[in-house]
C-alpha cells in the first residue's frame, strides 16, 4: 500500500541536490539526490494530487503483474503549494531488444479481469478518464471512451462535421467491434514517450492510464506517433497473435487519443479526427 510522505521531513541535515529533468508538458520534474540515493520527483499544483494518486495506482498495478519493468512508487502527497509524486530514479538512456519488449507487453496483456474498466476513474494526460466496470466492451468503448471524448469536444465548442459524423460512428461501433476481446490489463497511454530502456537493456514503461480493455488499444496507441520497431510487433504477435480486423479497429482506438489531443491542445487535431471518422464510416458503408 502506497503511503503519502513528506520529503521535507528528515532526521538530520543532509546535502540535497536537485536538478530539473524532462518530465513532459504537464508536470515539473526533478532528479533529487541525498544520502547516496536518487529519486525522480514530479511536482504540480495542489489540486492535481489526484492525478499523482492515479499514476501511483496504475504503476502499482503494472508492477504487480511482474511482466514488464515500471518505476517503483515511493510516495505522494502535498507539501506547501505543491502536490508531489516520488518514484525511484531509473537511468533510461539505454538500448534494448524491441522483440523482448514486445514479448513482455504480450505477457502484461495476459493478466485479465472479469470486466472491462478499472477500480477507479483516472486521467489521460489532463483529461478525466471514466472507468466504470462493464461486462460489454462495445458499451464501454461507446460510452466511456469515444462518447466521452465527443461529449468533451462538444462542451469545448467542437460541433459541425465532427459531431455529426462522430455520432454516426458512435452508433456504428458494434459493427466495428465484433471480435469479443477479453479484458486485458493495459498501460492505456502506450507511445514512444512513455517507453524506454534502462542502461541494462531492460524495457521500462511509465506514465500509465491503466484499465482493463482490449489489448489492441495499447498496440494501436503505440503506432500512432511513429510506432515502435517492426521486431516489437512481430514478437508480440508471435507470443499472442492478433485476430483479423485489427487494422480497422486500430483506427477506431486511435481516434480516442486524437480526440483527446483535440480536447487538450485545440483545433490542429480536428482534421485528423474527422479524417479518421470518415475512414471508419467508409468501412461500414
Amino acid at each position: 500500500m502506497l503511503q503519502t510522505i513528506d520529503p521535507a521531513t528528515t532526521e538530520k541535515e543532509v546535502e540535497i541536490r536537485c536538478q530539473p529533468v524532462a518530465g513532459g508538458c504537464i508536470n515539473q520534474a526533478y532528479s533529487i539526490s541525498f544520502d547516496d540515493q536518487r529519486y525522480f520527483v514530479k511536482l504540480n499544483r495542489v489540486d492535481r494530487l489526484s492525478q499523482f494518486e492515479d499514476e501511483a495506482d496504475g504503476l502499482d498495478a503494472l508492477s504487480a503483474a511482474e511482466a514488464i519493468r515500471v518505476p517503483r512508487c515511493l510516495g505522494y502527497g502535498v507539501t506547501g503549494r505543491h502536490a508531489y509524486l516520488v518514484l525511484e530514479y531509473l537511468d533510461l538512456n539505454g538500448r534494448g531488444d524491441p522483440a523482448h519488449a514486445g514479448r513482455q507487453l504480450a505477457a502484461l496483456h495476459q493478466h485479465r479481469a472479469q470486466r472491462f474498466g478499472w477500480r477507479r476513474d483516472n486521467t489521460l494526460g489532463n483529461t478525466q478518464q471514466p472507468n466504470t466496470p462493464s461486462d460489454s466492451w462495445i458499451e464501454f468503448w461507446q460510452q466511456q471512451r469515444l462518447g466521452h471524448q465527443l461529449n468533451l469536444a462538444a462542451t469545448r465548442g467542437e460541433n459541425g462535421p465532427l459531431q455529426a459524423r462522430g455520432q454516426r460512428l458512435l452508433e456504428a461501433v458494434p459493427a466495428l467491434l465484433d471480435h469479443a476481446p477479453p479484458p486485458s490489463l493495459l498501460h492505456g497511454d502506450l507511445w514512444g514517450g512513455n517507453f524506454a530502456y534502462e542502461r541494462t537493456g531492460q524495457p521500462v514503461i511509465f506514465d500509465p492510464a491503466v484499465y482493463y480493455g482490449d489489448r489492441e488499444t495499447d498496440l494501436a496507441m503505440s503506432e500512432l506517433f511513429g510506432g515502435f520497431p517492426a521486431d516489437f510487433y512481430a514478437a508480440y504477435c508471435e507470443a499472442w497473435p492478433l485476430p483479423a480486423g485489427y487494422p480497422v479497429r486500430k483506427q477506431l482506438y486511435n481516434l480516442y487519443h486524437v480526440l483527446n489531443h483535440l480536447n487538450l491542445f485545440g483545433g490542429s487535431y480536428r482534421q485528423q479526427a474527422v479524417t479518421l471518422i470518415d475512414q471508419l464510416l467508409a468501412e461500414i458503408g
